[in-house]
């Protein structure tokens, strides 16, 4: 099996793609093509003792950057790390493919370049969510801001099928974010799309309200891009305020530092579950191929975790099983 890394793409690009992609080569037993300025990845592979033939490099002059607008990135910069490393994996140089870059860009290159599995309207950025019970699968995160009911109905099967196989939920519980939990809830769009989903092969469980989503009440939750980008956006922010607030009062006096001293282990405990790099990315879920978006400030642990996440995406064959559900289902 062979990863595409874009070693270009992220914050901490090229040291953290080139670190991680070592240490899954080393960890995971893969093999890896980096993806970028040959000069910079070779100066950075250097540092590292790394086994004969397991990372090959393909040169690619341009980088895309967050402030660029998409469509015309992906369309004018052809010798950019991200547009080169998706025409290989279509090429089937690689299986799969990880970038820290640009979320837009990504997303225009998955569906340009990568293209939509038949049958499936539109692809979906998803997430892992941390709850008080583990964790929940979050779609759509904002890759589609303005949805039919059908696309949501889309997502469930996608979502489910990516909660059991790589995931590992047996029977995902499904639910689909709303103001309320009571069915007839909500805007014409989810109560539409709760009458579709409710005809479907899973395990539907109805409208879940937003506040219960971090008390782990579905294996995944379904919603439009806008509302998902919320959702996950107004977590992250909540999360930084209190770990801000509770660093503040432990540091207030003697006996409160002590206090600290004594719940250090359970505090970074807490910490771990909610830090993005244990996860690795999100899946660009509907695509015929798999690609993971990895947060753009991703360290090399964070670039590996998202090499691990394409390396179950693969192996679990997450994108035939969404194809066959899909034709199924549209079928009848």
């Amino acid at each position: 099996m062979k990863i595409i890394v874009d070693g270009m793409g992220g914050d901490n690009s090229p040291e953290a793609a080139v670190k991680g992609s070592v240490d899954a080569v080393k960890e995971l037993g893969l093999n890896i093509i980096i993806v970028g300025r040959k000069e910079i990845i070779e100066r950075e592979l250097s540092k590292y003792e790394v086994p004969n033939g397991t990372i090959d490099i393909i040169n690619a002059k341009e980088v895309i950057s967050n402030d660029e607008e998409p469509v015309l990135a992906i369309r004018r910069k052809k010798d950019s790390s991200m547009v080169i490393g998706l025409k290989a994996l279509v090429e089937g140089i690689g299986d799969g493919f990880v970038s820290a870059g640009s979320t837009g860009a990504l997303l225009t290159g998955g569906l340009f370049i990568v293209k939509r599995i038949m049958g499936i309207e539109r692809a979906a950025l998803a997430t892992v969510y941390p709850t008080t019970k583990g964790i929940s699968f979050l779609l759509d995160v904002g890759a589609n801001v303005d949805c039919k009911p059908e696309y949501l109905k889309q997502f469930a099967i996608m979502g489910s099928v990516y909660s059991e196989k790589v995931l590992g939920v047996k029977e995902p519980k499904i639910g689909l974010a709303n103001i309320g939990a009571e069915k007839g809830k909500g805007n014409i769009l989810v109560k539409e799309a709760y009458d579709l989903m409710e005809d479907l092969d899973i395990n539907f469980i109805g409208n879940v309200e937003v506040r219960d989503v971090p008390n782990g009440i579905a294996d995944v939750i379904v919603c439009d891009g806008f509302v998902g980008n919320v959702i996950l956006k107004l977590t992250e922010g909540m999360a930084k305020a209190l770990f801000s607030s509770l660093k503040e009062e432990f540091t207030k006096s003697l006996q409160s530092k002590f206090g600290a001293l004594m719940l250090k282990s359970q505090l970074k405990s807490f910490k771990g579950r909610l830090d993005y790099r244990e996860y690795g990315g999100a899946p660009l879920l509907g695509l015929k191929q798999p690609v993971v978006k990895a947060h753009g400030s991703s360290d090399a642990f964070a670039i590996k975790n998202a090499i691990r996440q394409v390396k179950n995406f693969i192996e679990m064959d997450v994108i035939n099983i969404i194809e066959k559900d899909i034709n199924v289902i549209e079928k009848n």
